[in-house]
């Protein structure tokens, strides 16, 4: 089998998109890129190791009492972590695009 080399900017793209997805398995997301899954959870070790494991603040973590500022800042978070997976999406169709191509 042939092992295959990834750019880096791809498996920390890979790695957020993970990571931006509350319950969503490692093999999905795997299999979404078209990655082993093993080797997106190596990834994944790789970046806690580095300790860039924290998660972000999601709307759903923001009490319902809080201030609309508090809502705004969280719902800003939301909007930036779905730009950024959009992105990591569109460079991975693009990137695997590029490879079907003679």
């Amino acid at each position: 089998m042939v092992m295959k080399h990834y750019p880096p900017e791809f498996r920390a793209e890979a790695v957020a998109l993970y990571r931006s997805r509350p319950g969503v398995t490692i093999k999905s997301v795997a299999q979404d890129l078209g990655v082993n899954h093993e080797t997106l959870r190596n990834w994944i070790r790789l970046d806690d190791a580095q300790g860039a494991g924290a998660q972000a603040t999601t709307p759903a973590t923001v009490s319902p009492s809080g201030s609309p500022e508090d809502e705004n800042a969280a719902l800003r978070r939301r909007v930036r972590e779905l730009e950024e997976e959009r992105d990591i999406l569109r460079k991975a169709a693009k990137y695997f695009a590029g490879e079907t191509r003679w």
